[in-house]
């Protein structure tokens, strides 16, 4: 059996530490916000709000959740807002509209770009070294 790690939910109500727990235990998330609840309300009040706000800096949050259904809308989003995956236009004929030959030459050029970037970052230290072993 896999273990599932513990994250804060990107889409709860309140740092999202609630949704991520119930999500994690695999619980419906309105008990367990009522028991978070009813926790603040019964340690009196700072020593659970302390707990919540330890826990949402703690927690990390969710890389792989995606919005729940609806969730954009409501917030006054594109439905695309929260994609992350590169996406392509699709012809007719299923092909992406970025062929093959395009998507090589593209590589490439950033390819390019990130060796002269390091080329650059390269002189740089060895032009610091330099000069810090001519001053002694």
């Amino acid at each position: 059996m896999a273990k599932k790690k513990l994250y804060r939910s990107k889409y709860g109500e309140i740092f999202g530490v609630c949704k991520g727990f119930a999500d994690w235990a695999e619980l419906p998330v309105g008990p367990v916000r009522l028991i978070a609840l009813l926790a603040v309300i019964f340690t009196g009040f700072f020593p659970g709000v302390i707990i919540y706000t330890i826990l949402a800096i703690i927690l990390p949050t969710n890389p792989a959740e995606k919005p729940p259904k609806g969730y954009n809308k409501k917030h006054g989003r594109d439905e695309d807002d929260d994609v992350y995956e590169a996406t392509y236009e699709t012809v007719d004929d299923g092909s992406t509209s970025k062929s093959d030959e395009e998507l090589k030459a593209e590589f490439e050029r950033l390819k390019r770009k990130a060796e002269e970037a390091e080329k650059k970052m390269n002189d740089k230290e060895t032009d610091w070294d330099k000069r810090f072993h001519e001053g002694k």
